[in-house]
This record gives structure tokens, C-alpha cells and sequence, in this order.
């Protein structure tokens, strides 16, 4: 079992057939946490429970909304980007996470499986997910020709 990050295929195609707004839309977009006994890669397809880390604090199965979801486009690179996530009086180690999108068309719909490169630990505290700068080299998401 490993947790490779790469952006679902499945993504990749649904996104030619308008299945994701990273505008203003309706679309609303969460990250789930997984342990290290989980595999999601670019196969995955939609979210799952399996191996995800268990209710704790404000940690809930499904994991947590991202908000403040904005895309951009520079020097032919289109960008999505999102607030940092944090999870507040949880116990948990977590290697990597699943952003999906919620929304009705999508049902529950894989974008992307993160590698945290290391199972990361909180312990009665803060996990925060922190989100690279929205740029055409870092953004969590970017599409270029």
C-alpha cells in the first residue's frame, strides 16, 4: 500500500466533460486524511473511508471543506488554489490526503491524492494542511500546454 501524489486520470478526463468549476460555482471541493495504509495515486478515482484516519477533534470522516477556492491563468499555466486546511484538537497521523469535489454532478469525484513524504502527527492539537503559494511552478493544481 502507498499514497503517490498525482492528479486522478478520472480528473483529468471529467474535466473535459465540464465536470468541475473551480470558479464560483457550485462546486465544493474537500480533503480527507489517510494513513500510511492507504493507496490512492492517479487510479483513484472517487473518495473512500478506507484507511482514511478516524473521527478525532474536528476530524470527521470525509475529512474537511476547502474554502477560498480561486483559479488563475499566467504566462499559459491555469492555476486552482485553496486556504490552508487546519483541524483543530484532533489526535492523528496522517500520510497523505484526497481532494475530491462534493458536488451533486461529481459525487464525490477524486482531483488529486497528496503525499505528505512522511506519516504527519498531531497529538491533542492543530493538523494544518498547508497549500503552496498559487504561482505556475508551485499551485497544488496547475494545467499547462
Amino acid at each position: 500500500m502507498a499514497i503517490t501524489q498525482a492528479i486522478a486520470n478520472s480528473f483529468k478526463k471529467e474535466l473535459l466533460e465540464g465536470e468541475h468549476n473551480f470558479g464560483t460555482g457550485d462546486d465544493k471541493f474537500k480533503i480527507a486524511l489517510y494513513t500510511s495504509s492507504a493507496t490512492l495515486n492517479s487510479a483513484t478515482t472517487s473518495f473512500t473511508t478506507g484507511n482514511e484516519d478516524a473521527n478525532t477533534g474536528k476530524y470527521t470522516s470525509g475529512g474537511g471543506l476547502l474554502v477560498n477556492q480561486a483559479n488563475s491563468l499566467t504566462a499559459g499555466v491555469a492555476r486552482a488554489d485553496f486556504a490552508d486546511r487546519s483541524f483543530t484538537g484532533v489526535t492523528l497521523t496522517a500520510r497523505g490526503a484526497l481532494i475530491y469535489n462534493t458536488s451533486a454532478t461529481a459525487t464525490n469525484a477524486a482531483v488529486c491524492a497528496l503525499d505528505f513524504g512522511a506519516d504527519k502527527t498531531a497529538t491533542a492539537g492543530v493538523f494544518t494542511i498547508q497549500f503552496p503559494a498559487a504561482t505556475s511552478t508551485a499551485a497544488i493544481l496547475r494545467i499547462s500546454g
